[in-house]
């Protein structure tokens, strides 16, 4: 169903309004179970993936999309160019935006159950690295990744754009507490494994990779907490160049130091024997 829409104060495009002020879309989002995801690509990775499509917005230059991005019952609301801006708060250059309706999310526990491969997130707050890491998760053999209770949104739409689409191929939960978090991992056999930049921690390399294996993530500033870093089993890093001090580097950015630290972890679980 089609409809070409002039008026930003259509109540029919409120899904769509204010995108970019992230406080207001973060607690409408939730409230009312909804998510939007940009781009024609991204938008049919989400429906493939089973998430209903409440509504397409679709600016006039890319009708040629139409049958890419919804089915025959979903309104499609089709916009100027102009009244997209002003409607999102933003230029939408891919030129379809899409609001689909969330699916309940699995319990740690039975995730956990499921899982052997798994990063676990405390505290990222940069929409942009969570869908980053979804990205890389998905790309490098991760099985699942867990949330801490104030870890952002992977269904936010600059995480879910940012992950091409990742977020809806890698299952994941969030903790319903922080302090006792990692009980659930441990108790299904997780070996956890703390990354920081600290000198002390062994080279990623040499860690034990366990039948189960947890890679410990930290938020973008401060990294990992000290109770979590105190609850892991092995801290561990990724061992830097011998010049980084002298150049004021002494470590990799969160979505660089999964990246690095899945590929070693995955790889050396392939190798062992089974």
């Amino acid at each position: 169903m089609r409809e070409f829409v002039t008026d930003v104060e259509d109540p029919r495009l409120a899904d769509y309004a204010r995108l970019t002020d992230m406080e207001l879309r973060t607690s409408l989002e939730s409230a009312q179970g909804l998510f939007i995801a940009e781009g024609t690509k991204v938008i049919s990775r989400a429906v493939a993936a089973g998430y209903p499509v409440r509504s397409v917005l679709l600016a006039e230059r890319r009708l040629g999309d139409l049958l890419a991005v919804s089915a025959t019952d979903t309104p499609v609301y089709v916009v100027s160019d102009e009244t997209a801006e002003r409607l999102t708060g933003y230029r939408v250059h891919r030129g379809a935006l899409a609001s689909l309706h969330r699916k309940p999310l699995p319990q740690a526990e039975a995730l956990a159950a499921a899982a052997r491969r798994v990063i676990v997130l405390e505290d990222l707050v940069d929409h942009a690295n969570v869908g980053a890491i979804f990205r890389c998760a998905a790309a490098l053999g991760v099985d699942a990744v867990f949330l801490s209770p104030r870890c952002a949104d992977p269904l936010y739409r600059r995480a879910v754009k940012v992950s091409m689409g990742a977020v809806f191929a890698i299952p994941y939960a969030r903790m319903t507490g922080w302090y006792d978090g990692l009980a659930a991992l441990r108790a299904a056999g997780f070996r956890l494994l703390a990354l920081t930049p600290d000198r002390a921690a062994a080279p990623i390399g040499s860690a034990a990779v366990g039948q189960r294996t947890a890679l410990l993530l930290g938020s973008e500033g401060d990294g990992l907490s000290s109770r979590w870093l105190h609850e892991a089993d092995q801290a561990v890093r990724i061992p830097m160049h011998s010049g980084d001090l002298a150049a004021g580097v002494d470590s990799l950015n969160v979505v660089a130091a999964a990246a690095i630290a899945c590929h070693v972890l995955v790889s050396a679980d392939q190798a062992r024997p089974r």
